[in-house]
């Protein structure tokens, strides 16, 4: 019995993946079993997670923790001997001190030294605010100098915005900063504190879990995961 040339016409040959296809969603391979909703589980943190976040608090503690933490991580800072201090909850200062690292040749407070302590200053400042959970990146700095620093510098930080607003909306924010640099007042008794010069700073804070989603994102696999938990919450 001949066959009719018409009758395998419109047959086509399926693609390699079409079988996986064809069959239901919930008999398709995946990697992991998603949870009831097709919600994705919360991952704990790993350990690597668990150190950052620990030594990124004690960073902050005081003054000791924050000189070791410079020493492994921040030789710059540790070298120029920069200490920081909270005088209230809206007031945040750091001092220089007027050693012979951070002097030039003719015995004053070296510029490089005043502006490079001062992103510093301003930075342990957010970090402090916002938090272990928070990464912290200078994006923009400016220093205006105003008359020669001959003694410890005083840096006193004052945010431009409500670094708390910022922090509670969520997402990665630009925050500026003004630090006015003052000369410390050596002995009592002595003339008021003369401002040496005036710092505006731009920084970009990120939630550290917007790197590891990144990173999520493209581990293989992720984007079939991805698809099958968007369908399950459509189906």
């Amino acid at each position: 019995m001949n066959e009719h040339p018409d009758q395998h016409a419109n047959h086509k040959t399926p693609p390699p993946d079409a079988g996986e296809r064809s069959l239901p969603i919930e008999a398709r391979p995946r990697p992991a079993e998603a949870p009831e909703g097709g919600l994705p589980k919360k991952k704990r943190k790993g350990l690597i997670e668990w150190a950052e976040g620990f030594v990124s608090k004690l960073s902050t503690r005081n003054n000791f923790w924050h000189r070791i933490c410079s020493f492994i991580w921040l030789p710059y800072a540790f070298r120029s001997g920069i200490s920081m201090k909270q005088v209230d909850s809206t007031t945040f200062t750091a001092v220089l001190p007027f050693k012979r690292f951070n002097r030039n040749w003719y015995n004053a407070m070296a510029g490089a030294s005043l502006l490079a302590n001062s992103e510093i200053a301003g930075g342990m400042y957010i970090f402090k605010t916002v938090g272990k959970d928070y990464t912290v990146v200078c994006k923009e700095l400016s220093y205006r100098f105003l008359r020669p620093c001959f003694g410890p510098a005083v840096y006193r930080c004052v945010p431009n915005e409500d670094l708390d607003a910022l922090v509670a909306a969520g997402g990665e924010f630009n925050v500026s900063v003004t630090l006015n640099v003052f000369q410390q007042i050596k002995v009592p008794g002595q003339e008021k504190e003369k401002r040496v010069g005036r710092v505006r700073s731009t920084f970009h804070v990120t939630p550290k879990t917007h790197y590891r989603d990144r990173l999520e994102k493209r581990r293989p696999g992720a984007a079939e995961e991805a698809a099958i938990a968007s369908e399950q919450r459509s189906g």
